[in-house]
């Protein structure tokens, strides 16, 4: 068997690490098993549905490196979601109903204040042809739904083990809205059919629609999937991440300067039994990949962690791996710079910052003239590399009795106007002497 999974988005919102978690997963199980990987855009809404969030979505997958096998969309396959359609009506198990909204509420809330279940008591089953046309006649469209067998589904599931859900505890679903759209439900399961999708891998919160899909897929003469349902990504502090957290969408995240191989080591293993480590790609990833490592519980989005990851990765990376990068923020000094700055960065863009150390003026804070203006006599002429440092601050020390932090904090200040930052013996042969005089005497430069 090949293995097919397929990550399905609406695209009514940007990715945020939640769903971008879904991702991974699905893509991370097929590359283990040398399978596919299909991107597959729910857009049968099409009041919600943009083609600028379709696009979006394109763009975070690629950047975060889950490139697809498969793509296509729901809303070009409509004819086929008839097909299934007309199928389901011909063999019973799809009704007309008539009731609108607003009708439908009062049952739930008359339901709910006599302590029963909000589930749709099929009271459009009950209706007679001659009631259905008189409906009808007065403009009423009916919406159809999907009638449950009203008995126990069980599966074994990848995550979750042994799950039994009773349709009868269910509302049966809506498949088709009144204006014709078909609904979610429905064309998941024919494309899964279409495209002979060999394991759904998705949140914990589609559990309950899964008993109602295996229904379907039994009701088209299909033999269902394999499933898993992972634990839902939760925010810091328990809240449900929603499409709508700009904060937490990976376009705001790669802003910020998230690396993506970071952002994926977070998400692969992130409420795992692994730790929550930094791995060199993405192939690592996929084949440390086990769905007996996933927790039950919630995983938290930490932000904190994320950032350390990120960290971890910049300090590791060789400078042709990020050579266009910072000649795109503007920023020279070639390798020598890049291995100077490094340690410090918790973001690329960090760099530039550093950058302007180097290049840019610098207000220099003058903690101890006498010590500075001593420095500034011993310079030595250049040319300079890293040992010029130590050979310098050891004849400042030398000259003016200052040790330890007396001796380089005043240098650090004066030559970089900060009190913390790269290593001065690779930073000082960038800065030059012409600036580092300057500086030591006070001038911004």
């Amino acid at each position: 068997m090949t293995v097919l999974v397929r990550f399905a988005p609406s695209p009514t919102g940007l990715l945020h690490v939640g769903n971008a978690r879904t991702a991974i997963v699905n893509y991370l199980f097929a590359k283990k098993h040398r399978g596919q990987f299909m991107l597959r855009i729910d857009d049968t809404d099409q009041t919600r549905s943009k083609p600028e969030f379709e696009a979006a979505i394109r763009e975070d997958l690629a950047w975060l490196g889950a490139h697809f096998d498969l793509y296509d969309n729901q809303l070009a396959r409509l004819a086929n979601y008839g097909v299934a359609f007309e199928k389901l009506q011909a063999s019973g198990l799809l009704y007309p109903c008539y009731e609108s909204a607003e009708e439908l509420e009062r049952k739930r809330a008359l339901q709910l204040a006599r302590r029963k279940p909000p589930v749709y008591d099929r009271a459009a089953l009950k209706l007679t042809k001659e009631e259905r046309h008189a409906i009808e006649a007065r403009g009423l469209k009916p919406h159809w739904r999907f009638k449950l067998s009203q008995s126990k589904v069980a599966w074994r599931d990848l995550i979750r083990g042994d799950i039994e859900i009773d349709t009868a505890t269910l509302s049966d679903p809506v498949l088709v809205r009144e204006d014709g759209a078909f609904l979610y439900t429905l064309p998941s399961v024919v494309d899964d059919i279409d495209y002979k999708v060999t394991h759904v891998i998705r949140g914990e919160d589609h559990v309950t629609n899964t008993a109602v899909q295996i229904e379907i897929f039994r009701a088209l003469g299909a033999a269902e999937p394999s499933f898993a349902h992972h634990p839902l990504l939760m925010g810091a502090g328990g809240e449900a991440l929603s499409k709508r957290i700009g904060s937490l969408s990976l376009r705001s995240l790669r802003e910020d300067g998230i690396e993506p191989l970071a952002l994926a080591s977070y998400l692969a293993k992130v409420g795992t039994s692994d730790p929550v480590e930094l791995k060199p790609s993405l192939e690592v990833l996929a084949a440390e990949f086990e769905f007996a490592k996933i927790g039950r519980a919630p995983a938290h989005f930490d932000p904190a962690e994320l950032t350390n990851l990120n960290t971890k990765l910049l300090h590791s990376l060789a400078f042709d791996a990020v050579a266009p990068r910072l000649a795109a923020l503007g920023i020279g000094g070639g390798e020598a710079f890049w291995e100077a700055v490094k340690p410090n960065l918790a973001r690329l863009s960090d760099a530039a910052d550093l950058w302007a150390l180097v290049n840019g003026a610098v207000a220099p804070v003058i903690e101890n003239a006498t010590l500075t203006a001593a420095a500034a006599a011993l310079l030595p002429p250049e040319p300079w590399d890293e040992t010029i440092w130590a050979s310098w601050t050891k004849a400042v020390s030398a000259a003016t009795g200052a040790k330890g932090r007396e001796l380089y904090h005043p240098l650090r200040l004066a030559l970089t106007g900060l009190d913390h930052g790269p290593e001065l013996k690779k930073l000082l042969p960038l800065i030059g002497r012409a600036k580092a005089l300057a500086r030591l005497k006070g001038d911004t430069a």
